[in-house]
């Protein structure tokens, strides 16, 4: 996780642009954090939300209440995992998902993210 946080800030280091990085296991830490964005300017959120894709209707509420543009990534493609997977909470509500395409997928979001800010 640490190299994939390091080369998103040197990312965004590289095109002007600044970058908070947040990890969490814990649904309600990262509803708080997504509620704390609403007022320290973030322009876009990128989110891998895990496990929580398939079961959070709280994570989209929070994601959808802040009116900040997210893109949804996935390290796998979950389209190609069990069916239960398939489903993704957030996807009709996100600017784009991105899914399968390893950790590549952080880096295609963020050069989004920062075309569209």
């Amino acid at each position: 996780m640490a190299d994939i946080e390091q080369a998103a800030m040197a990312q965004a280091l590289a095109a002007g642009a600044s970058l908070v990085c947040f990890q969490s296991n814990h649904e309600g830490a990262l509803i708080d954090r997504i509620h704390a964005a609403r007022t320290e300017g973030i322009d876009a959120i990128v989110i891998n939300p895990g496990g929580l894709t398939h079961t959070s209707v709280a994570l989209r509420d929070a994601l959808a209440g802040v009116a900040i543009p997210f893109v949804e990534v996935h390290i796998s493609n979950i389209y190609q995992r069990e069916t239960f997977r398939h489903h993704s909470f957030l996807s009709a509500i996100a600017q784009g998902t991105i899914c399968g395409l390893g950790i590549d997928g952080y880096r295609f979001a963020i050069d989004f993210a920062l075309k569209t800010r």
